[in-house]
């Protein structure tokens, strides 16, 4: 489990990254490339790994992760339930993502 401050704590740690609204939600820019968005109120985010990215992930923890269900999904948009997935796991989607952006 990962509390919204230790993952916004370590996502902003990451060189060049940007916190800023979107819609109803904060997310997370590098190089003005959003690779995660955080939806305090449902205590989630949402990566936007590859399709592969979102294969391994959903596979290897299908109970903290899961694809958005909609077309996002089919684009490898992926929900992270924070309170179910560990934070070395969490800290490695962070970085898959965080990646694919810089």
């Amino acid at each position: 489990m990962i509390s919204i401050h230790q993952a916004r704590a370590f996502v902003i740690s990451l060189d060049g990254v940007i916190e800023l609204p979107h819609f109803e939600l904060t997310s997370f820019r590098v190089k003005k490339k959003i690779f995660m968005t955080m939806d305090e109120g449902r205590k989630r985010v949402c990566f936007m790994f590859s399709l592969t990215d979102q294969d391994v992930f959903t596979k290897m923890d299908p109970v903290a992760f899961a694809a958005v269900p909609n077309k996002w999904g089919l684009k490898g948009a992926t929900y992270c339930e924070l309170s179910q997935v560990k934070k070395l796991v969490f800290e490695d989607a962070v970085n898959v993502a965080y990646e694919s952006k810089v």
